[in-house]
């Protein structure tokens, strides 16, 4: 598999990268670094590439004039030359990008460079990657970062803005599928946007960079010795590229109007690199000196470090120094989409105060690190590091449950879902486009019948441009044997444990997971609560471990048993479904899980209309199934438990068995598909 990267702005460069040498080299850089070298290191991955910008600044270096970085093996730097070679923040970028774009393109197809999946960080990006699909065919992926809707509440609706939120939403649209860092980014921002659905989103935390963790601690000693007077006092860190968004100022002034921090703790503060104020960029330069004049108006010298160059060894470094003093890392920015800092910090075990705004709740949730507060009100966000800095055992507690879960937190993680919906992607953007899709259950709806099984098998042989799916309450190995067993084609999706489970055919064989789905539909879901209720129901048995999942607990009783369990469950109050089926099997499924939710799932991820779904069943776990399609099918063995749908308009009753049956309500529903 060979992958490409699309991050445009910032000074992209092989470690060590110069974070907040400008404005806009953050932390998206880190993520496409660890990113990028993770899955170049993954089987059956060939080759990984980055482009980005070439632009001759000898002020920011003479790296990010080279138009080929070799960073690792299998890992490299494509910077693509314009006629523009000034460096050009994101705010600037638009001009650029036609011409970007028709370079890359040329310089693609003069090397003959090919790949099976874009990724494109931030909706500039994504622009151009939409511009190679149309070229070459290669699907992509938008990696959302640091979305604009969000500053809808924090600054007025100029031009620029609208402009970046419409872009971010033709880049939703125009995506095979997202990449989210966080809930509050996957859950919250991105559904925000006109286009965005949910089954095109993956959330995939961001690994943490523990190459640097071992740096000695003399090279955070040395940052910070020409600033302090009283060396060893707990430090307050925070770490952040000086843009207005991050309240690095605000920090400052929450420090200085709180007698305890001053008293106790020394405040520092790594804001991007600068060589001379006046010559940066207008938004850095005014954050500079803002700190500054902060600093000397309330005569905090001595107290506050803002050390003007570091390393990223020096951030770990400084990281265990602050651990080591008993400090505080401090993350007040008035909006932060996800926040790698947090995470990081958390590792090196400095408990975390962080916004409560975005997706910074998020890792420090996760983690247990410690705390969020809301930096507007610096009076709250002050007393929330006071109480971590004099409460011993609070402090210990969020050092210790930090470095524990961090150190669970890496790229191999993030990389095992992104990879599999990459296979996903490529896989499906190989195949030809489908408008229709066809969900069948399997026993006794396609199985049952040996010749009416071969010819379905056949139907479907000569109609690869309808996609199709099985839905079933077995597991995804006792599927795919009973699909074998019985002659019948391997699906394009394959739905198992009655909608507790979907997986997207691959093009190498075998089905990956749909992590987002998982994700999606445990919403609300409570299992141990359930399994709790209706393990005490009288006639009801537990099924064997194997068919228990996730999203799906499983029992056998009759449907009196299933009954009693419907108002045990409603009588606690309890969220879920109870499915009944062939007279002996119950499922309790999560809320937002079964067969007709997960098949209207897939239809959005493929683009494809609700009322273009068909679906056929033939027992009472196939009715979410039956109701939601656009156009059901019942066999004519159908159980009595799906009397009830005999007479809804949608549905066609066959008067054929099994697959001969689907057969039937295809010809029904797709007159012309369906020849014999």
């Amino acid at each position: 598999m060979r992958l490409l990267h699309l991050a445009l702005g910032g000074c992209l460069t092989s470690p060590p990268v110069p974070f907040g040498l400008t404005e806009d080299t953050g932390g998206h850089i880190a993520y496409v670094m660890g990113a990028a070298a993770t899955q170049a290191d993954w089987p059956g991955v060939e080759r990984v590439d980055i482009a980005t910008r070439l632009f001759d600044e000898p002020e920011l270096g003479a790296a990010f004039a080279v138009p080929l970085e070799a960073v690792r093996p299998r890992l490299n730097i494509l910077r693509i030359a314009t006629s523009n070679r000034r460096y050009l923040s994101k705010a600037a970028l638009a001009a650029d990008l036609p011409a970007f774009t028709a370079a890359l393109i040329a310089r693609m197809r003069r090397e003959g460079l090919r790949y099976d999946l874009v990724h494109a960080h931030f909706a500039d990006a994504a622009g151009v990657a939409a511009s190679l699909r149309q070229a070459f065919g290669t699907p992509f992926l938008y990696h959302a970062h640091s979305l604009g809707l969000d500053k809808l509440a924090g600054e007025p609706a100029g031009l620029a803005l609208r402009a970046r939120i419409a872009a971010e939403d033709a880049a939703i649209a125009g995506a095979d599928a997202i990449i989210a860092s966080s809930h509050d980014e996957a859950w919250r921002q991105l559904p925000a946007y006109p286009s965005a659905r949910p089954a095109r989103i993956l959330r995939a935390a961001p690994g943490i960079d523990r190459a640097a963790g071992g740096s000695p601690l003399r090279r955070a000693e040395a940052l910070i010795a020409p600033f302090l007077r009283q060396p060893g006092r707990p430090l307050i860190v925070a770490v952040a590229r000086p843009v207005e968004r991050k309240n690095l100022v605000g920090l400052v002034e929450i420090y200085a109007g709180s007698p305890t921090l001053r008293a106790r703790a020394d405040l520092v503060i790594l804001a991007g690199l600068r060589h001379d104020i006046a010559s940066a960029e207008p938004e850095q330069a005014g954050v500079l000196r803002g700190l500054l004049a902060a600093i000397d108006r309330h005569d905090l010298y001595g107290h506050v470090a803002i050390p003007k160059r570091h390393l990223r060894e020096d951030v770990f470094a400084l990281y265990r120094l602050a651990a080591l003093s008993g400090g505080v890392f401090a993350q007040p920015a008035f909006c932060e989409p996800y926040g790698l800092t947090i995470a990081e910090a958390a590792a090196e075990g400095l408990p975390v105060v962080a916004t409560n705004r975005g997706g910074a709740r998020d890792i420090v949730d996760a983690l247990g690190c410690g705390v969020v507060a809301d930096p507007l009100d610096r009076a709250a966000f002050g007393v929330a590091i006071e109480s971590l800095l004099t409460n011993a055992r609070s402090w210990q507690e969020a050092s210790r449950r930090g470095r524990q879960a961090a150190a669970l937190q890496n790229w191999m993680g993030w990389a095992a879902p992104v990879m599999a919906l990459a296979q996903r992607v490529a896989a499906t953007a190989a195949r030809p486009a489908a408008s229709v899709l066809l969900t069948c259950d399997m026993d006794d709806t396609l199985t049952g019948s040996a010749a009416s099984a071969r010819r379905f098998a056949q139907w479907r042989a000569a109609h690869p441009s309808v996609a199709f799916a099985i839905a079933t309450g077995r597991t995804r190995p006792a599927a795919i044997e009973v699909l074998r067993a019985w002659g019948l084609p391997e699906p394009d999706i394959l739905i198992t444990g009655a909608g507790a489970d979907i997986g997207h055919h691959l093009r190498d064989g075998g089905y990956a997971d749909d992590a987002a789905w998982a994700e999606w539909a445990a919403a609300g879901w409570q299992p141990d609560a359930v399994a709790a209720v209706l393990d005490t129901v009288p006639g009801l048995t537990r099924q064997p471990a194997s068919e228990q999942r996730p999203l799906k607990l499983s029992w056998f009783g009759d449907a009196a048993a299933a009954a009693h369990g419907r108002g045990r469950l409603a009588a606690a109050g309890l969220a879920g479904q109870l499915l009944h089926s062939h007279g002996r099997h119950l499922d309790a499924l999560a809320p937002r899980a079964g067969k007709g939710a997960a098949m209207l799932w897939c239809a959005d991820a493929l683009g494809i209309a609700r009322e273009n779904c068909l679906a056929a069943g033939d027992s009472g776990n196939d009715s979410t199934l039956l109701a939601a399609a656009g156009g059901a099918i019942l066999v004519a063995n159908h159980d009595a438990d799906l009397a009830h749908l005999r007479q809804a308009r949608h549905v066609h009753v066959a008067r054929a068995a099994y697959a001969d049956g689907v057969l039937e309500g295809v010809r029904r529903f797709l007159p012309g598909e369906v020849t014999a």
